[in-house]
C-alpha cells in the first residue's frame, strides 16, 4: 500500500512542481509510469512550443522547446528519487508529436540515485548527458533517436500507473 502512496505523492508533485516551465506554460502529459522493484520507467510527451513563442522564428522557438524538454528531464529525475524512496534505478523516456501522426522518442536514459547532480555545470545538455540522459541535438534542437517508436503502441492519449510486487 506504501507503494501506491508514494506513487501517487510522484504525480501530484509532478502536477505541481513542473506544472509550468521556464520556456513553455504547457504541462506536462504523462504517459506512463511502472514501478517494479527498486526501479520506476516513466514516460512522458515534451512540453509544446509557447503560444507567445509563435513570433520568433522556428529555430529560436526549436531550441526553447528542447531545452525545456532537457530541463524536465533533469526535474522529473530529482523529484522520483525525493518522492519515491526505495527506487534505486529510473528509466526516463520523452516523446513528442511525430509529423505523420506518431510519436518520435527525443530523450531516452537510465538514471541512478547514486549520479550526482552536478549544479556547477552551466550546461543544461551537459548536466543531462552527465546524469545518464541521452539526445541528439541539432543546431540546438533535439532530433528524433528513432525514426519510428512503433514497437511501443503508446498514443499520446493514454496515461497509466503500474505498481508490481515482486
Amino acid at each position: 500500500m506504501r507503494r501506491l502512496w508514494d506513487i501517487s505523492n510522484f504525480v501530484r508533485g509532478l502536477r505541481i512542481q513542473l506544472r509550468f516551465g521556464e520556456l513553455s506554460r504547457a504541462p506536462l502529459r504523462l504517459l506512463r509510469l511502472e514501478m517494479y522493484n527498486d526501479t520506476v520507467e516513466c514516460d512522458w510527451m515534451a512540453r509544446p512550443p509557447d503560444p507567445w513563442d509563435s513570433d520568433l522564428s522556428p529555430s529560436v522557438s526549436g531550441r526553447h522547446v528542447s531545452m525545456q524538454a532537457l530541463e524536465d528531464a533533469i526535474a522529473i529525475r530529482e523529484l522520483l528519487f525525493r518522492l519515491l524512496p526505495d527506487v534505486e534505478t529510473g528509466v526516463l523516456r520523452v516523446f513528442r508529436p511525430g509529423s505523420e501522426g506518431d510519436i518520435e522518442l527525443i530523450i531516452s536514459g537510465t538514471v541512478a540515485r547514486e549520479q550526482l547532480a552536478t549544479r556547477h555545470f552551466h550546461s543544461v545538455a551537459m548536466r543531462a548527458k552527465l546524469l545518464g540522459l541521452q539526445f541528439w541535438l541539432e543546431d540546438g534542437n533535439l532530433a528524433a533517436m528513432l525514426p519510428q517508436i512503433q514497437a511501443m503502441d503508446l498514443r499520446a492519449e493514454e496515461v497509466s500507473a503500474v505498481a508490481v510486487e515482486k
